[in-house]
């Protein structure tokens, strides 16, 4: 990687208006990067917040592509040095035939992002699968913590149907796989479920969450097991990954294990005037606890993260400020 006062480095981040790629192009700028950001439209006002970055103008262009559109990414990708490939296609809702409408288009979708990177020379990737690739392995050794050689079992996702986590097991496998037949460098993280403000207009899944439970829109709960990291967090990470020499194979940025309960005790403490929902107590605290995953290879790179506490206050006042939650 070319270090600061050299010509100004130039990277790619795929799906660059979501919620995480949003993150990781504001932080990139703020490094000096130049950067290409893949996008379905570059006109849809849906992508406005991106142009409103600081050092956009001088420093970001945006690239209409699709993931399944080979020829789109090759334009994206040409003279960039490294490519954070963080875009996921939408399967829809409800799929007839989850197999082609959710596992061909991410895994398609990932090997196009690679063999673009490895017909433009780019010296580093940064994969983004998550923390669903690693959680559901029943076979892995009870009571041992899950690490970075711990993979969810494909055929008991496709067993349980769970063809997220299928996909996104089967994607990063084929991403490493390549990596290692090409001589391409590639690097993956493994976020949990992200939580963190917004930068673009549009609310998603995890501002419902926080939403749905400071206003207590279903009554009962369940006293799941939760891994949490902030969405800021997670964009440090993929930039430490890309920029330290050391950095290889797997990373899981999975900081934060917090059950149901002790989330809702930590929001009501912090908030205590909404109505918040009922948690049912779980049977199975043993099989619940004996998923334990860690963080520890990023830490050893240098990384560190916010507070789970801070991340609430920092999301929940901007839900606040954006007119998104009731004021009590």
């Amino acid at each position: 990687m070319e270090a600061a006062g050299e010509k100004k480095r130039r990277v790619c981040v795929t799906g660059a208006g979501g919620y995480l790629a949003s993150w990781l192009v504001k932080l990139l700028l703020s490094r000096g990067y130049f950067v290409h950001g893949t996008v379905r439209d570059p006109g849809d006002s849906k992508n406005a917040h991106l142009k409103n970055l600081d050092g956009a103008a001088e420093n970001l262009q945006l690239f209409k592509a699709e993931l399944l559109d080979y020829n789109s990414l090759v334009s994206a990708i040409a003279g960039c040095e490294g490519v954070f490939h963080v875009a996921t296609p939408v399967p829809p809702k409800k799929s007839s035939n989850p197999e082609v409408e959710v596992v061909v288009p991410a895994v398609t979708g990932t090997l196009n992002v690679l063999k673009a990177c490895s017909e433009a020379k780019v010296k580093r990737v940064v994969v983004v699968s998550s923390a669903v690739a690693v959680l559901m392995s029943p076979n892995w050794p009870k009571g041992k913590i899950r690490d970075e050689n711990c993979w969810s079992d494909e055929e008991y996702c496709r067993k349980t149907e769970n063809w997220y986590y299928y996909s996104k097991t089967l994607a990063e496998r084929e991403a490493l796989d390549f990596a290692e037949k090409n001589r391409l460098d590639v690097v993956t993280v493994c976020p949990s479920f992200i939580i963190g403000p917004l930068l673009q207009s549009n609310i998603n899944a995890s501002s419902l969450f926080l939403i749905n439970l400071l206003k207590g829109v279903r009554p009962t709960v369940e006293n799941k097991v939760l891994y949490l990291v902030d969405i800021r967090d997670v964009a440090d990470a993929l930039l430490l990954v890309y920029e330290e020499p050391n950095a290889s194979g797997r990373h899981i940025c999975a900081p934060h294990l917090v059950k149901m309960q002790d989330l809702v005790d930590m929001l009501k403490n912090l908030y205590p005037h909404h109505k918040y929902p009922e948690i049912l107590t779980e049977e199975e605290e043993e099989e619940e606890e004996d998923c334990e995953m860690h963080s520890v290879k990023l830490n050893n790179l240098g990384w560190k993260c916010r507070t789970l506490q801070e991340t609430l206050i920092d999301t929940i006042e901007y839900h606040r400020a954006a007119g998104l939650l009731d004021r009590v």
